[in-house]
C-alpha cells in the first residue's frame, strides 16, 4: 500500500456534494486528480440554494479532476444501487465514500412534523447506511478503502437532545453506522467520522439562520482540508474515530486557522454537540 499523501486515481463518492462541504470534500479531492463522483439530489438550479449537480462537476472537472454527476436520492435503494453500479462502470471501482448528505430540523418535539421526522431519518440514518451497504463491495477490494461519515461525536448529554431531539436522534444515527462499521469492518476499511469545531458557513446555515450569521463561521474548506488529511491515511488502522476539524489539521501541523475564517478576527459561534 503506498502512503503517498494524495488523492491521484483515487474513485470518491460523495453523496450532497452539488454545494457546501459535500462540494468543497469533491474539489479538494479534485485538486490532486482524483475521480469525484457528485451524488446529490439537485439537477435544476433551486430557488434558495445555489449549485446543481452538473455545476459542481464543472467545478471539479475545472480543478483538475474527473467528475461524474449522478442524480440520486440516497432514501431510495435502487437509486442507490443504480449510482454505484455507474461509478463502477466509469471509474472500475470505489475507494472512498463521504457520507455528506444531511436533512437537519432544529425543532421541538411538537414544532416536528412527523414528514420532516422521516426526511432526517431518512437521509441521514438510512442514506447513511444505504450507500455504506452499497459501496462496500466495491470498498473491500480496494487499496486503501475509506468511509468518511459527516457526524458529530456520541455525546449524551441531554442539553443536545432538548431542543431538537429529532435531529439529534437523525444525526446520531450516523454516527452509529460509524461506530458499528468501524468495529465490523477493522483492518479491512477505514471508518470514520467528522465534525466542525465551529458552524461551518454554507448556503443551509444562510437559509437556516441568515447571511449575517456567517461572520462567526469558518468556511467549509477547513473539513475539506481535514478530510484529505483522513482519506490519505492507512486506512487498515485509522478506523473508528470521532475526528474534529482543528484537531485534525494540528496533527497535519496546520495551527493558523484565521485563513478559514470568514470575518477573521470574529469570535467564532461553536458548533452543537461539543461540550
Amino acid at each position: 500500500m503506498t502512503d503517498a499523501r494524495t488523492l491521484k486515481g483515487k474513485t470518491l463518492f460523495i453523496t450532497g456534494a452539488s454545494r457546501g462541504i459535500g462540494k468543497a470534500i469533491a474539489l479538494r479531492a479534485a485538486r490532486d486528480g482524483a475521480n469525484v463522483v457528485i451524488a446529490a439530489k439537485t439537477s435544476e438550479p433551486h430557488p434558495k440554494l445555489p449549485g446543481t449537480i452538473f455545476s459542481a462537476a464543472e467545478e471539479v472537472e475545472a480543478a483538475g479532476g474527473k467528475a461524474l454527476p449522478i442524480l440520486c436520492d440516497i432514501r431510495d435503494d435502487a437509486q442507490v444501487a443504480e449510482a454505484v453500479a455507474r461509478t463502477v462502470e466509469a471509474f472500475g471501482g470505489i475507494d472512498i465514500l463521504v457520507n455528506n448528505a444531511s436533512a437537519i430540523s432544529l425543532t421541538g418535539t411538537l414544532d416536528t412534523p412527523l414528514k420532516r421526522w422521516d426526511l432526517m431519518m431518512g437521509v441521514n440514518g438510512r442514506g447513511t447506511f444505504a450507500c455504506s451497504q452499497a459501496c462496500l463491495p466495491h470498498l473491500l477490494k480496494a487499496e486503501n478503502p475509506h468511509i468518511l461519515t459527516l457526524s458529530p461525536p456520541l455525546n449524551l448529554n441531554p442539553r443536545w437532545f432538548q431542543h431538537h431531539t429529532a435531529y439529534t436522534i437523525a444525526k446520531y444515527a450516523m454516527s452509529l453506522c460509524t461506530l458499528g462499521m468501524s468495529a465490523e469492518f477493522r483492518g479491512k476499511v477505514g471508518v470514520n467520522s467528522l465534525w466542525p469545531r465551529t458552524i461551518i458557513g454554507t448556503a443551509a446555515i444562510a437559509m437556516l439562520k441568515g447571511a449575517a450569521e456567517f461572520d462567526n463561521c469558518r468556511k467549509p474548506e477547513i473539513l475539506a482540508d481535514a478530510a484529505h488529511a483522513i482519506l490519505t491515511r492507512d486506512a487498515r488502522t485509522c478506523t473508528g474515530h470521532f475526528f474534529i476539524d482543528d484537531e485534525v489539521l494540528a496533527e497535519e501541523g496546520v495551527t493558523d486557522l484565521e485563513p478559514y475564517a470568514f470575518k477573521p478576527g470574529a469570535p467564532l459561534a461553536p458548533d452543537i454537540f461539543l461540550d
